[in-house]
């Protein structure tokens, strides 16, 4: 009787005046097809699953139950979410659950991809991970610091920091889930001195006859690898997702196509003994030293036992290159050869002596 009523009340109003009162029940009747403003959550029935759709605010979701009433139930819980969203209102979600979407959502898409999804997951061990985001400020995340400091290094530290930080930002400004970021009140630790290691010659020697120079054994390649990353200055990373395709013999260079930064993808020049090691290998196809990471680092490690070194890292032989060639080109041609955009890093690298540059005078 209540729709007929209002059609009977409609048909004395004036043409136009009719016309935008139909047009108004149309799009803002929640029970009608034509309604975008209410209507937003549409249910599609796969197979014996059933699929729920949202779409608000420029935002969709969408995930897929066993019966109607769960996705119905979801749709509910995620629409109201969405509302509080919009009109800026804190969700009461912790921020664990921030941190797993900033995972599933933003991580896939990094160089660091596996690295940053495993220190998400021991983060949400972390009590932080339990607090709830409207109740969220900078407090936590100074006890959350003062607490980490005592187990572990400032460095470590730091690169946590900086990966939850950069959630946060997420979180702010295209999530909505924060109004601000709390860490941006917090002291951050101090940073730590640059590693300074070399390693000397005796110890490169004992590691490479440990090794050995077999290309059919992992210990083998291992030890290729760390002579061309001894020449090229190039990561454990980069070494090991080099192709042949990316190796250019007679221009003399190795084209590096993935990187953790922008700058690190660029061209290689490859020096006499880079260009005999590479020639030694015996193939042409494929991954070039057919190895990964985890097998160099594994390897690396029996070798350092068995030779009898210390204290020395795989990711040395950098140190070792950048120093090497620091004697040999300037700082700008040295920053494009190893992949560094920041000039003030390469000074660590940069190891001339006051007398050796006087030298040059």
């Amino acid at each position: 009787m209540g729709f007929f009523y209002c059609v009977l009340c409609v048909s004395y109003l004036p043409t136009f005046t009719r016309f935008y009162a139909v047009l108004c029940f149309l799009l803002y009747h929640p029970r009608t097809k034509y309604c975008t403003k209410f209507k937003m959550a549409t249910f599609q029935k796969r197979g014996a699953s059933w699929r729920a759709i949202i779409r608000k605010n420029g935002e969709s979701a969408s995930a897929t139950f066993s019966t109607k009433a769960a996705a119905q139930a979801w749709a509910t819980k995620t629409e109201a979410e969405m509302n509080d969203t919009g009109r800026g209102v804190i969700p009461n979600k912790t921020f664990g659950e921030l941190l797993q979407k900033y995972a599933r959502d933003v991580s896939p898409g990094k160089a660091g991809a596996k690295w940053e999804i495993t220190r998400i997951k021991a983060l949400q061990c972390d009590p932080l991970s339990e607090m709830k985001l409207p109740e969220l400020d900078a407090t936590h995340f100074v006890k959350w610091r003062d607490q980490r400091l005592k187990v572990v290094s400032a460095g470590t530290v730091l690169r946590d920091w900086n990966l939850i930080s950069n959630a946060c930002n997420k979180a702010v400004f295209e999530w909505k889930w924060l109004r601000t970021n709390p860490m941006s009140r917090v002291k951050r630790p101090a940073e730590v001195a640059p590693r300074d290691r070399l390693i000397s010659q005796g110890e490169i020697d004992r590691l490479l006859f440990v090794l050995g120079d077999d290309v059919k054994t992992i210990p083998g390649r291992t030890g290729i690898a760390m002579q061309f990353a001894l020449e090229t200055g190039m990561r454990t990373s980069e070494i090991t997702s080099l192709t042949w395709d990316n190796v250019k013999l007679d221009q003399q260079y190795c084209k590096v196509s993935k990187g953790k930064t922008t700058a690190a993808k660029r061209d290689v020049p490859l020096s006499a003994a880079a260009i005999k090691i590479l020639k030694g290998i015996g193939t042409d196809t494929g991954l070039v030293f057919d190895l990964k990471a985890s097998q160099i680092g594994s390897a690396f490690q029996k070798a350092k036992k068995l030779a009898g070194v210390e204290g020395v890292h795989f990711h040395d032989t950098r140190a070792n290159a950048i120093t090497m060639l620091a004697k040999k080109v300037g700082i700008l041609d040295l920053a494009r050869i190893i992949g560094h955009k920041d000039l003030a890093m390469l000074q660590v690298y940069y190891r001339e002596s006051a007398q050796d540059i006087a030298k040059k005078l």
